[in-house]
């Protein structure tokens, strides 16, 4: 079980906001901050407050990945040519279980890690059990057979809470999908503001 499992929305009273959109956030009944001292007045923050909060909030979303990990994906990110701010979320999307998770197969971003660390996906005929398995552009992922006929999998192809996202063109009776196109951060669907521009000050200073 993951050591967050129950924990995973805690971010969202830190940040003051429900990251994910979801109707279960406890930020949605208590819009303090955590702890024995969440309701007094919030701190003016710095420019490193802002930053930090803004790489927090981002990393928090995709499941809470490491830091070594999700600094792999800024250095890449800004060796490519273009915006390194965009193709950082480019590669954030093209991760295994953001893409399951955006053809809307599972509810969370950590249901889709556990679908996929399970040996419950296909990526183009193959079962890949990597999480931050990077997707290309034409990709085919479908669920197993077990996968298919899952509760949780279910429930969330019927969920009007989020619609799948534009990159990607989902079968919900086959429980297949295709990663048409990496998206720029106008693109995703975030249900909170995401500012990649100051993740970038925060790891470039």
């Amino acid at each position: 079980m993951s050591k967050r499992a129950s924990a995973k929305y805690k971010i969202d009273r830190r940040m003051g906001e429900s990251i994910w959109g979801r109707n279960k956030s406890p930020v949605n009944k208590r819009s303090y901050g955590p702890g024995q001292h969440g309701q007094r007045r919030a701190k003016k923050l710095s420019d490193y407050g802002t930053q930090l909060q803004a790489k927090q909030k981002l990393k928090g979303y995709y499941g809470n990945i490491t830091e070594r990990q999700f600094r792999k994906y800024y250095q890449e990110a800004s060796r490519r040519p273009g915006d390194t701010g965009e193709n950082m979320i480019g590669l954030l999307e093209r991760r295994l279980d953001a893409v399951v998770y955006r053809a809307k197969f599972v509810p969370t971003p950590f249901a889709a890690r556990q679908l996929v660390s399970h040996g419950h996906v296909k990526v183009n005929g193959r079962r890949v059990t990597v999480a931050s398995y990077q997707v290309k552009e034409g990709d085919t992922l479908e669920l197993s057979a077990k996968a298919k006929d899952m509760a949780l999998v279910l429930e969330a192809t019927k969920s009007p809470e989020r619609d799948v996202a534009d990159y990607i063109e989902a079968n919900h009776d086959k429980m297949t999908a295709k990663f048409t196109r990496t998206p720029k951060l106008a693109d995703v669907p975030y249900a909170a503001q995401m500012q990649p521009h100051l993740i970038v000050e925060f790891y470039s200073r």
